[in-house]
């Protein structure tokens, strides 16, 4: 892309399915292995998409993931509709940090390095490392509900950033990426651009955020999105003029993250509404882009489920978490590597081997009901 302008339909011309004629061949590779089909479940389907997304067959094993967590403050969260006060979410990157949040223990464990991404935290620089600052846009986002989030500029930075750190990570090695966000407000931002793309009303969309808020909360919330929402619909046929008016600088940087990462051809586990929301987005500057990511978990809140409908995600996990920075995506971290070891090491027959198993799986068929019987059982 020119370094001048900054085209979003380019990525419809850049963006290539993964590769479909290496799915069909890993899908004909798995029916050699003698395994009874759909034994491993939805492993399978992860192990095709993974063969076609690293264009090799058998398919490498995962041995380079990283958690990529983009993080900023949102001005709407001044409106008290968040549990936490607003300007604070730098507290949370810092507890990323330091080892304890949920994220960072889980990438402890799996061994799975954390990048933190600075987009919009309102704090001092300084009181963060510099890698973590250094791509900062400004101190916060506008607040949604009654100004842009982001000026023109602002936001094609921010796009440019994440751009910039999917191809950091493409050039790196990274194998698959664990996407994450750590925000305050950024959940009423997200149901903003859901609700906007597809089409439907605040309440829908409004969910109670990572801490639980009260009713109280929920309808300042609710409020917020619905002004938002007139700030956002005139503007749908323009994605990054979209993320200035409601996104802020994390969430359009994530959308730049998503949209490089599949230039790229690299995949990637969405997280929760936040990365729902940018996947959306994304989806709308090039429907094939999806092909690139896969839902991690299911999470309380209504939006995500819309927006992974819409896109035709099937989450691997539904265990309702609510905390943000990657935990739920790292949760199925584990199936998505599982599914890679299967596909690259269960030995297979060759031809001949699985055509004589076939012929023998058809007599036992052809011998009666009690071989049919005792065939399923094993």
């Amino acid at each position: 892309m020119s370094d001048r302008t900054l085209d979003l339909d380019d990525f419809s011309d850049l963006i290539e399915r993964p590769h479909g004629g290496l799915r069909r061949d890993a899908e004909e590779r798995r029916a050699r292995t003698g395994l009874p089909e759909q034994a491993l479940g939805r492993l399978d389907d992860l192990g095709e998409w993974l063969t076609a997304a690293q264009a090799r067959l058998p398919v490498e094993p995962l041995r380079q993931p990283r958690l990529v967590v983009f993080a900023g403050d949102h001005g709407v969260a001044e409106m008290n509709v968040s549990a936490r006060p607003a300007g604070s979410a730098h507290t949370l990157v810092r507890e990323a940090l330091d080892g304890v949040s949920p994220a960072a223990i889980l990438a402890s464990r799996f061994e799975v390095p954390l990048r933190l991404v600075d987009m919009a935290l309102d704090c001092d620089p300084g009181e963060l490392p510099a890698e973590v600052t250094r791509h900062r846009v400004r101190r916060s986002s506008g607040r949604l509900d009654v100004e842009d989030a982001l000026t023109a500029d602002e936001a094609e930075q921010a796009f440019r950033t994440g751009m910039a750190v999917a191809d950091e990570e493409a050039d790196a090695g990274t194998d698959l990426v664990v996407l994450g966000d750590l925000s305050v407000g950024g959940t009423t931002a997200a149901g903003t651009l859901i609700a906007a793309l597809c089409g439907t009303d605040a309440s829908v969309v409004t969910g109670r955020g990572g801490g639980e808020i009260d009713d109280l909360a929920w309808m300042r919330k609710c409020a917020a999105i619905r002004d938002g929402l007139r700030r956002a619909r005139p503007v749908l046929g323009d994605q990054l003029q979209l993320l200035a008016a409601v996104g802020g600088a994390d969430l359009t940087a994530t959308t730049g993250f998503l949209l490089q990462s599949a230039v790229r051809r690299t995949p990637v586990i969405l997280d929760g509404v936040v990365s729902a929301a940018c996947a959306l987005v994304a989806q709308r500057v090039a429907f094939r882009a999806p092909d690139w990511w896969v839902a991690g978990h299911t999470s309380s809140e209504p939006a995500q489920a819309k927006a992974l409908d819409r896109m035709a995600l099937d989450p691997l996990l539904d265990q309702r978490v609510a905390v943000g920075g990657g935990t739920g995506a790292l949760l199925a971290l584990p199936l998505v590597q599982a599914a890679a070891e299967l596909a690259a090491q269960l030995p297979v027959r060759d031809e001949d081997e699985a055509d004589a198993a076939g012929a023998g799986t058809q007599e036992k068929d052809d011998g009666g009901s009690a071989n049919a019987h005792a065939l399923d059982a094993t």
